[in-house]
């Protein structure tokens, strides 16, 4: 079975090589604008727009199996009824990071699975916490350049990983692919785990 990951995400393709499953990396231009507020029914709506745009691009390039597992995957970042996404720029990634600063807050991914015309899509939430952050130690993670396209301005398994007093849930979730929620829908949609696909 050919796999194909839907995203541009180095951390997602990171992962995935990780687990040892072999895969294509394909991405398409999805629409992402919504009005939905609920973080997790959005992260599930945009994970399957992507999917879908990558299944359309397949379709049209004639290199497209009905067999073809497409995993499409997308995250936010929520606190205090708030969703964030990625940075519009460094003033925009400061004002997330006061945000988080000495709170917990929420990391949901939407995960989506195409094959054919069938479709499945979940979620997965983790709970993070911050340390208090001063606005020297903002600045100097600010002018890091990391926070730039990073949901929330911040990337755990890099420099702001001095400043996460803790995680409840998967960690892979909060670096941008829920891992065990990925095997769930896997075996669920396929019948095979993770493993048995690699």
């Amino acid at each position: 079975m050919r796999i194909v990951l839907a995203s541009r995400s180095p951390r997602r393709k990171e992962i995935l090589t990780m687990l040892g499953v072999r895969f294509d990396v394909v991405s398409a231009d999805a629409d992402e604008s919504s009005a939905i507020t609920d973080p997790a029914l959005l992260v599930r709506e945009l994970a399957l727009r992507k999917g879908r745009a990558v299944r359309e691009l397949l379709v049209r390039e004639g290199n497209f199996d009905e067999d073809t597992l497409i995993i499409a995957s997308d995250t936010v970042v929520a606190i205090d009824d708030t969703i964030l996404g990625k940075p519009a720029d460094d003033a925009d990634a400061t004002r997330m990071l006061r945000l988080l600063s000495g709170k917990a807050h929420h990391v949901i991914s939407g995960v989506a699975l195409l094959q054919g015309a069938r479709e499945m899509a979940g979620f997965d939430k983790t709970t993070v916490r911050f340390a208090p952050m001063s606005d020297k130690e903002i600045l100097w993670y600010v002018q890091s350049g990391e926070p730039r396209d990073k949901a929330g301005a911040y990337a755990v398994q890099g420099l702001a990983s001095l400043f996460i007093e803790g995680i409840t849930g998967d960690y892979f979730n909060v670096v941008g692919l829920p891992v065990h929620k990925l095997d769930s829908l896997v075996r669920e949609f396929t019948g095979r785990s993770l493993i048995e696909l690699s």
